[in-house]
């Protein structure tokens, strides 16, 4: 692997930098584009910062779109999956894949759409909803598509990991200065060695809160506290450590982990296995992520006693002025996108033709 990763990392550089040289070859939308990535793969906080900056522009009047590709869909489709109009959720988990219906679920108003082509996904998502700004997720490495602004998702790990395949990252560290800001998860006396580690300024710092849990089914109902309750955590996801330090710091007491690859799709096989292990151990609760509770909503949970939750995820961006300034600056407010781009007010859901087939072709 130490062999392959040099090579992997002339490659992506290459490709990087053939895009710079050749500007024609990137294809732009009308509305703004926002790129939230990363350079390590799995489990860096991107659809959460998608959701917090998303949930901010529909504070501000825009009309979001999110543009998926859909990661580890189970049934892929060509053209356009319109996940949510804004209105409701349109398309199921194994359609649209767990992040995309996440974000569906979490964000009324906002429009989330998967495709292998997010430039089509743009054009469908101002054409026919009257979207005033895109959000690109995981969009550092989609350098096809023009963006007014790149967001950088790095922690402190990722200034001494190896590229692929002998560590995590995509790219080569010098490619964080294509970024136009970073974003750091770690401590707020992290934030300035990490910024001038690759170069790029500002720099903002996440952080990560997490509220109280949920119930998978029915889903979104609390959970009733239980004082000093045994939990069996659950996580398939890329860092499930992450996860089952945030529970034991949520005050539950975690009996038993079962970690899962990351995307894993839920089986009645694992169903079973869970329930007995709860069984095993006496826990009173199994507690998952939210991402993983997208992929368990298929699964006959109702009439099972056991009770399912999973602990919601939420991030600010801090200083949030300062942020909220930046962005401001490069976007413009909605007057001023639907001046440049002409746009009328967005239609009706009757006027739109939504409720249609799960792909638009």
């Amino acid at each position: 692997m130490r062999l392959v990763a040099p090579i992997y990392a002339r490659a992506a550089a290459w490709r990087r930098a053939w895009y710079v040289r050749h500007p024609e070859a990137r294809r732009a939308l009308a509305a703004p584009v926002i790129s939230v990535g990363n350079l390590a793969v799995g489990g860096t906080g991107k659809t959460p910062v998608v959701a917090a900056l998303a949930r901010w522009l529909l504070s501000q009047g825009h009309t979001p779109s999110i543009l998926s590709r859909g990661y580890a869909r189970r049934r892929p489709a060509d053209g356009v999956v319109v996940v949510s109009d804004g209105s409701g959720v349109l398309a199921s988990v194994s359609v649209s894949g767990d992040e995309p219906q996440m974000l569906a679920r979490a964000l009324p108003g906002a429009v989330v759409l998967v495709s292998a082509d997010r430039y089509l996904a743009g054009r469908l998502a101002e054409r026919r909803f009257g979207c005033t700004v895109h959000i690109l997720d995981d969009g550092f490495q989609h350098v096809a598509l023009e963006r007014t602004v790149n967001l950088l998702l790095i922690s402190p790990a990722d200034l001494d990991d190896a590229v692929l395949p002998a560590g995590r990252l995509r790219e080569p560290l010098e490619a964080a200065r294509a970024a136009d800001a970073v974003l750091v998860s770690g401590g707020e006396e992290e934030v300035a060695p990490v910024s001038r580690r690759v170069g790029v300024q500002p720099a903002f710092r996440i952080v990560a809160r997490y509220a109280a849990p949920r119930l998978v089914h029915p889903f979104g109902s609390m959970l009733p506290r239980m004082a000093g309750a045994r939990a069996l955590a659950v996580a398939g996801i890329a860092r499930p450590e992450r996860f089952f330090h945030a529970v034991r710091v949520h005050g539950w007491e975690v009996v038993k982990e079962l970690a899962f690859r990351d995307h894993h799709w839920f089986d009645a096989a694992d169903l079973t296995r869970m329930l007995a292990v709860a069984r095993d151990v006496q826990a009173d609760v199994i507690l998952t992520t939210e991402k993983d509770a997208m992929r368990l909503l298929n699964l006959p949970l109702a009439p099972i006693p056991r009770t399912f939750a999973f602990l919601p995820m939420t991030v600010s961006i801090e200083p949030a002025a300062a942020f909220h300034d930046f962005i401001n600056a490069r976007v413009g407010t909605p007057a001023d996108v639907r001046a440049r781009l002409g746009a009328p007010r967005r239609p009706s859901g009757t006027e739109a033709g939504f409720g249609r087939p799960e792909s638009e072709r």
